[in-house]
């Protein structure tokens, strides 16, 4: 068994990796699928970063661990705000209809990426103070 509770915490950071990657595998997606313009540049950078955080929650560990584990989660919450803002009032001049290919999708994954990250960000910061406490 893991020590100090570090199970839980491997799980979560294998969970928002996944979820990582599955934001930007559809990001991706929607590139090769013929977004183009500054919207599929945009979906080409988001692609690299869900890609590279993602392999930060499987691969760091410490300071750098702790600052990918919030980047994720701020990565998670602006991916899904600007889908929010493009499906309601707009973004950049792009408005976004329900209908469009994986938007019901990417709403999901996003949302369920902000509870993962959320509780892999507390465990993982939590496991950071109770180590400098023992």
């Amino acid at each position: 068994m893991a020590e100090n509770g570090q199970g839980p915490v491997r799980l979560m950071r294998v969970l928002s990796a996944i979820l990582l990657f599955a934001i930007g595998g559809i990001h991706l997606f929607l590139v090769f699928d013929g977004v183009g313009g500054t919207l599929g540049v945009s979906f080409i950078l988001n692609a690299v970063a869900g890609i590279v955080l993602g392999l930060g929650m499987l691969l760091l560990r410490g300071r750098l661990l702790r600052i990918a584990t919030i980047l994720g989660l701020l990565f998670t919450i602006a991916s899904l705000l600007a889908l929010l803002l493009a499906l309601t009032v707009g973004l950049f001049g792009i408005t976004e209809t329900w209908t469009f290919t994986l938007v019901p999708e990417t709403v999901i994954v996003d949302a369920i990426g902000i509870v993962v990250l959320a509780i892999t960000s507390a465990l993982v910061l939590r496991t950071r103070r109770t180590a400098g406490a023992l």
